[in-house]
């Protein structure tokens, strides 16, 4: 989690299956490719193409309802399959967005 591999939630399950199996956490993460997608050239393509088509969130946004920028990492997130680094989409769609 420190080093961006895994987000906090997939700690979560990488620590029980520690638990469970007494794997290390490094094999666990490659053999079920968990690792955080933190591509920033392929993140930003798609913070942008999620902006582009998810106007009312963006709108809503920039009139001040900055929790409306969760709607957007969600759609981040679903394209990436849960893979992308939270981190790295805020900050993407955060400086897009006030661009």
């Amino acid at each position: 989690v420190d080093e961006g591999v895994i987000s906090n939630q997939i700690a979560k399950g990488v620590f029980a299956e520690m638990f469970a199996t007494g794997k290390d956490p490094k094999s666990i993460i490659e053999a079920k490719g968990l690792q955080q997608n933190s591509n920033r050239d392929e993140l930003a393509s798609i913070c942008q193409e999620v902006i582009d088509k998810n106007p009312k969130p963006v709108t809503q946004f920039k009139e001040g309802k900055l929790n409306a920028i969760n709607a957007l990492k969600g759609q981040v997130m679903k394209a990436t399959k849960g893979q992308a680094n939270p981190r790295t989409v805020d900050e993407f769609l955060r400086n897009l967005l006030n661009q």
